[in-house]
């Protein structure tokens, strides 16, 4: 008998045993999860370091334990257990992290941490896309990591197989944090290991508990068969049998306790039998399918839109939504929902401003710099925030109070293939238009290129978005909470003016700003919009 024991943990504290994966009598392999621990941080999966048959357990569920506490014994080969000097390099391979670098943990082991992200507070771990054992390829994406603008990911800087995770989602990291424990090989054997498992995964599964290699015949379509029957409703809940290991991760396990789900209870679809996020979802569904047939509603009650089977009415095409169209869509329907918003339509006489423009194009052309109409919205957009600094503010409900910012910081909506993003120019009411159409013209160019760092996204106190170079006559843009107000802005038209004794010909640009009612009322918002239209039909009022 072999006593496997803690490893290290990097907790000088006691952490708590939140599961035991294993019984008296039970087969185990090499990698097998004995127990799952958790502190107040990370959630740990503690694997089996030989394999062969469990004897004594020795922790319960809800016991605390620390390195070197016994786990249980195993009768078992005991040439496959694990050295002391593996267990030294992991070790010093932590300093190294610690460091900011990525650490050799020998000729054939990596340590992979978080790279610069701009971000010196964290930011968060919001999907893990490998487990242990996985092969990976150099460039396959490892986490997600999303901040308050934007989502990243994070590629395997060397091909070769995760070794142990050492993020959780819902963690926050900063640059030099691990990631994971990588044993490097070339990229050829990589991709030929990542095949061979992957043929594995679809002829094998590990036996459950009660049944024999006679009994147990592998059928990859059963569990999605299952999954799919659950979705549509059926009246009896489906469950598999009782299992003394179940696999799924730290973050699947947290989850299934929050929902208070029994994961033995879970179809799973993973590879070798693991039980993804997916997996719970579908079975949380499928149960309040059961218990309640009513669609689901929002916390407002709102009854949901009904699921449509598009493909019942000829052909369609599906295609998965990016991070940003997430972020985005995610962002909208907060504010939507929270803000009650009202739009100012008005109208700008700019034809002496473009004149203007076209007359210095010579000049912005020896600058190298394209001068477009918006760095003079955004010049005259600041000199009105200015006059009215209840547009240029915020509410804080938790005080009751309306905080004016004494700051002026545009945040510019660009339009990108990937999605809608807002680069921000920082105290845009010092800047003459030559240094703001160079910065607009900079920040535009990283948003396309995905070059955008996060905080060049953050601490706006108003938005423009321009739509003049597609189209349109008027619009009604949303209301980025919590700023106060977002003006909208269409294409320039020429359009008869009369002026007291004639119809002349004039450039009317159309200006709606949409603005949050609790804080700007009617009035506010129609003198804004007339001294912003005065000040782009005579720039001269800038100088004042």
């Amino acid at each position: 008998m072999t006593t496997i024991c803690v490893p290290e943990i990097g907790d000088s504290s006691k952490v708590t045993v939140i599961e035991v994966a294993v019984a008296f009598g039970d087969t185990v392999t090499l990698g097998d999860t004995l127990i799952v621990l958790e502190s107040d941080k990370a959630s740990m999966e503690i694997p089996a370091e030989i394999s062969g048959i469990i004897g004594i357990v020795h922790v319960t569920e809800g016991t605390e334990v620390s390195e070197g506490d016994p786990i249980c014994e195993l009768e078992g080969n005991t040439a496959e257990q694990k050295t002391e000097s593996t267990n030294e390099i992991s070790r010093e391979s932590k300093s190294e992290v610690a460091e900011g670098v990525t650490a050799d943990l020998s000729s054939a082991h990596q340590l992979i941490a978080v790279p610069d992200t701009g971000n010196a507070d964290g930011i968060t771990v919001i999907e893990i896309a490998v487990v242990e054992g996985d092969f990976v390829t150099e460039g396959d994406i490892l986490i997600v990591l999303e901040s308050d603008k934007a989502s990243m990911e994070i590629p395997a800087t060397h091909s070769g197989k995760i070794l142990s995770l050492k993020v959780s989602e819902g963690d926050s990291v900063v640059e030099g944090d691990p990631i994971c424990e990588l044993e490097v090989q070339d990229s050829q054997q990589a991709a030929k290991e990542s095949a061979t498992e992957a043929e594995m995964d679809s002829s094998s599964k590990p036996l459950t508990s009660g049944e024999s290699d006679a009994e147990y015949k592998p059928n990859p379509t059963k569990n999605a068969s299952e999954v799919a029957r659950v979705e549509q409703g059926e009246s009896t809940l489906l469950s598999s049998k009782d299992v003394s290991g179940v696999h799924a991760g730290p973050a699947v396990r947290a989850m299934a306790r929050e929902l208070m789900v029994k994961l033995k209870d879970v179809p799973s679809t993973g590879p070798r039998g693991r039980i993804t996020k997916d997996d719970l979802y579908n079975y949380v569904r499928g149960r309040v399918s059961v218990n309640d047939n009513k669609p689901p509603a929002t916390g407002l009650d709102i009854p949901a839109i009904p699921k449509i089977d598009f493909e019942s009415y000829g052909p369609v095409e599906r295609a998965p939504m990016t991070k940003i169209h997430k972020l985005t869509a995610d962002n909208m329907k907060r504010c939507w929902l929270n803000v009650p918003s009202v739009t100012q339509f008005d109208e700008a006489d700019i034809t002496d401003l473009e004149a203007f423009r076209k007359m210095k194009k010579p000049d912005a052309d020896t600058r190298g710099i394209r001068l477009t109409p918006l760095p003079f919205l955004i010049k005259a957009s600041a000199y009105a925030l200015r006059e009215f600094p209840l547009v240029n503010s915020s509410i804080d409900l938790s005080t009751d109070e309306i905080v004016k910012m004494d700051f002026v910081n545009i945040g510019v909506a660009v339009d990108t293939p990937d999605g809608l993003l807002v680069p921000v120019i920082r105290d845009a009411d010092q800047k003459g238009i030559w240094e703001l159409a160079s910065e607009i013209s900079e920040l535009a160019d990283k948003a396309r290129t995905k070059k955008l760092r996060s905080q060049e996204m953050q601490g706006a106190t108003f938005t423009i978005s321009s739509l003049g170079s597609i189209g349109g006559s008027a619009f009604t843009p949303i209301v980025p909470a919590p700023q106060a107000a977002i003006l909208g802005v269409s294409k320039a038209s020429i359009k008869p003016i009369w002026d007291g004794s004639n119809f002349q010909p004039r450039l009317m640009l159309p200006l709606c700003l949409s603005y949050d009612h609790r804080i700007i009322n009617g009035g506010d918002g129609a003198r804004f919009t007339s001294l912003l239209g005065s000040t782009l039909a005579d720039i001269r009022h800038l100088l004042l």
